[in-house]
C-alpha cells in the first residue's frame, strides 16, 4: 500500500482528484467534434448543461483547497465549447428564419 501523505506523483495517479477530470476530457473533445455538426442537430438542454456545469465547476476549482488546475482547465473547456454551441443553435433558430413578406397593398 502507498502511503500518500505527501503529494508525490504516485499519488496524484491513485487519487479521483486526477482521474475524475482527465476523463472528462472526453466531453470537451466530443463537444469540438460536434462543430461539424449541422446546427439544427444540436440539442440546446445539453448544451445548456455543459455550460452550465463548466462554468460552476470552474468557479469551484478555484476555491478548493489544493487548487484543481487540471479541475479548472477541463471546466473551462466545456464552458467554452458549450457557449459556442449554444450560440450556433440561437443563431440557427432565431436569426436564419425567412424574412417576414411584406404584405402588398
Amino acid at each position: 500500500m502507498v502511503n500518500c501523505e505527501q503529494t508525490t506523483l504516485i499519488c496524484v495517479l491513485l487519487s479521483v482528484h486526477f482521474w475524475a477530470p482527465t476523463f472528462k476530457w472526453g466531453i470537451s473533445i466530443a463537444n469540438i467534434a460536434d462543430f461539424a455538426k449541422p446546427p439544427e442537430k444540436i440539442s440546446l438542454p445539453q448544451q445548456i448543461a455543459v455550460t452550465c456545469t463548466g462554468v460552476i465547476w470552474s468557479r469551484y476549482s478555484m476555491v478548493i483547497t489544493p487548487k484543481n488546475w487540471n479541475l479548472f482547465s477541463v471546466n473551462v473547456a466545456m464552458a467554452g465549447t458549450g457557449i459556442y454551441q449554444l450560440t450556433r443553435k440561437i443563431k440557427h433558430d432565431f436569426a436564419s428564419e425567412a424574412e417576414p413578406v411584406v404584405a402588398k397593398e
